[in-house]
């Protein structure tokens, strides 16, 4: 996955996260934001890598954003790995 592609997987699955209201509220209290920083900084990795470790804490909600999004739960991991410099990736 290019960064590209990466950036985009990220902004659709923030897409479905704010559309949940009650897990939007959840990411932006355990972030320390709020909604009109997420929206200057949406664009940015910073941002959306925080988003997506905070989606890819639930299995669940894994797999909901991906069945959303139509693709592989990898998916959302390997976007992650790619924005964030593939600081988190690992082999085991």
């Amino acid at each position: 996955m290019d960064t590209d592609s990466a950036r985009i997987l990220a902004l659709r699955a923030l897409g479905w996260l704010a559309a949940d209201d009650a897990l939007f509220d959840a990411f932006l209290t355990s972030s320390g934001t709020d909604v009109a920083a997420v929206r200057a900084a949406a664009d940015t990795p910073a941002l959306l890598t925080s988003m997506l470790d905070f989606v890819l804490q639930s299995d669940e909600w894994v797999l909901a954003c991906a069945g959303e999004l139509a693709v592989a739960p990898t998916e959302l991991a390997l976007a992650r790995a790619v924005l964030g410099g593939r600081d988190r990736m690992h082999w085991t």
